[in-house]
């Protein structure tokens, strides 16, 4: 036993306040900790013990930082993977993919400004309605403050004209929205500046809704909007100012948030009606109309009709600006059918972001022809390694036969170790497959690199493999390196009695003093109850 092992235990012991008695703290436990014998001899060698355990300390607590790093990795890989499927997710649904832009979607009056005002606390009434989602009783109240209180302060800012129209409009009833565009009308006239701050958009939305019912004069003022020129009544677009172009003004993006609530108004009416009119933004290239054309992408994937697939690659080819671009790719992703025009993009030579947009796309398309393109584009060599690299974890969260094959065919085929590290991760995400014993395999293969073995040593233990096959897999190997990983594994499964049996047996059996350095750490780390009695004897035998 060295020196250096018994430093190690004694400052595990300090840190977690364990004292030389094995009898249960007692009351007394403010009184200082018994200093252990073998320490206590003199002030000199307490300082000298103290200086060698902080030297210690700050070793182990780099090495714990070093060990963390790794789950720190991996954790991040995680987190990014719960982001990706949860954009997934949310590309299906039109709601929460337009709830960012939408500024009037869980609006509130402000605070009451006006203690003194007659109508303060009709406001406050109508504030704690809304609020409450009781938006009928908010409306009566609101509705109310002009007739009794003409000269409030609530009432001449046009706060109690829109908050009423808001108000209709939440109720959703047909003559509530009849009641609310009535009310938005007047506020144009009476109040222009609160109109054009907030009124017209809500008009936009009102609109939609009614438009939705069969609305004529609302379609067409929906199109309007959307074209930025006049509609006729058979539907046609007047050509006033050309094809909706329009020059850049300082308050696009108002304009900008009124386009697009007239385009989510365009998600609610049929396709025959939506599409025509998208395909034509969709055609705009000038710079104002950007925020718009990546709306319109949107709508168009969630119009399903035979020239979806068609509309969007066409975006993915020729419009002018990179982020539409890829997002049309992304977009392809929920359209059934996608994957010859998928395969054309990985195939060509578009950027990285727009190959990385068709392999998402192609991972979301439920057909053997998708994961086939997959696994092709991961084989090729002339491929972009980081892209390679996001086909594989794509392919390891698709489970299959044919995926778990090729996945582990590749990995002896490769030489690069991050291809190889991104395969060992992707086989780590399909359990029951007999992966874990694959990795297992791995890790103790002498011709593998030690990081690649440490990495299947990992990624076997988020497989679930028994920790026994860990604990053997210790005794199999020579490498001090690889030893100081499985140590570490075990040292995350601090519930598992094989786990700890096995680190007490490292702690006192094993002839490198580093690792026994390192099991101790980690025993002193956990909760087992034997913990303490392990230490206090290895300090003093």
């Amino acid at each position: 036993m060295t020196m250096r092992t018994l430093l190690t235990a004694a400052a595990i012991i300090s840190s977690a306040g364990f004292g030389v008695s094995q009898s249960p703290a007692s009351h007394d436990s403010l009184k200082p900790n018994v200093v252990p014998r073998t320490f206590a001899s003199t002030d000199a060698r307490r300082s000298g013990a103290a200086d060698a355990i902080d030297a210690i300390d700050a070793m182990d607590a780099m090495d714990a930082m070093d060990a963390m790093d790794a789950m720190d990795a991996m954790d991040a890989m995680d987190a990014m993977d719960a982001m990706d499927a949860s954009d997934a997710m949310d590309a299906t649904d039109a709601t929460a993919a337009f709830a960012r832009f939408d500024r009037q979607a869980n609006l509130l009056p402000p605070e009451p400004w006006a203690k003194a005002d007659p109508a303060d606390s009709l406001y406050k009434l109508a504030r704690d309605a809304m609020s409450r989602g009781d938006y009928k009783r908010a409306a009566e109240i609101f509705h109310r403050m002009p007739e009794r209180y003409p000269q409030s302060a609530y009432v001449t800012s046009g706060q109690a004209l829109y908050f009423e129209a808001f108000s209709l409009y939440r109720s959703g009833g047909e003559d509530d929205l009849n009641s609310a565009r009535d009310r938005l009308n007047q506020l144009k006239e009476r109040y222009p500046s609160m109109a054009k701050k907030d009124g017209d958009l809500l008009l936009t939305r009102v609109c939609g809704e009614l438009a939705k019912r069969g609305d004529e004069s609302c379609a067409r003022s929906i199109q309007g909007k959307v074209y930025g020129d006049s509609v006729g009544k058979d539907g046609k677009k007047i050509p006033i100012q050309g094809l909706g172009i329009r020059t850049c003004s300082p308050d696009a993006d108002e304009d900008d948030d009124d386009r697009i609530a007239a385009l989510n108004a365009l998600l609610q009416m049929d396709a025959e009606r939506a599409m025509p009119i998208l395909k034509q933004v969709l055609a705009r290239r000038d710079s104002c109309s950007v925020a718009l054309r990546r709306k319109a992408v949107f709508l168009v994937s969630q119009k399903r009709t035979a020239e979806t697939a068609d509309i969007l690659m066409n975006v993915a080819r020729s419009d002018p600006d990179q982020e539409t671009r890829e997002e049309a790719i992304q977009w392809l992703s929920q359209v059934p059918g996608s994957t010859g025009l998928l395969e054309q993009i990985l195939k060509g030579d578009g950027s990285e972001g727009i190959k990385n947009k068709a392999l998402f796309a192609l991972s979301q398309q439920n057909e053997p022809r998708a994961a086939q393109a997959l696994r092709d584009f991961a084989a090729r060599e002339s491929e972009n390694g980081d892209l390679r690299e996001q086909a594989i974890f794509w392919l390891g969260q698709r489970r299959s036969t044919e995926n778990t094959e090729f996945l582990r065919s590749l990995y002896s085929r490769l030489t690069n170790e991050d291809l190889k590290g991104k395969i060992l991760f992707s086989l780590s995400q399909q359990r029951g497959a007999g992966n874990d014993q694959w990795l297992m395999n791995v890790a103790a293969d002498p011709k593998e690199s030690i990081e690649m073995r440490k990495q299947a040593i990992f990624s076997a233990s988020q497989t679930g493999v028994a920790t026994s096959e860990i604990a053997k897999l210790y005794d199999r190997v020579a490498d001090s390196e690889l030893r100081e990983h499985i140590i570490f594994v075990l040292s995350q499964r601090q519930r598992d009695p094989v786990a700890m049996d096995k680190l007490f047996d490292i702690a006192k059996n094993e002839k490198d003093p580093e690792l026994r350095k390192k099991a101790i750490f980690w025993l002193g780390q956990s909760r087992d109850p034997r913990v303490q009695q392990f230490l206090m004897d290895l300090i003093n035998r």
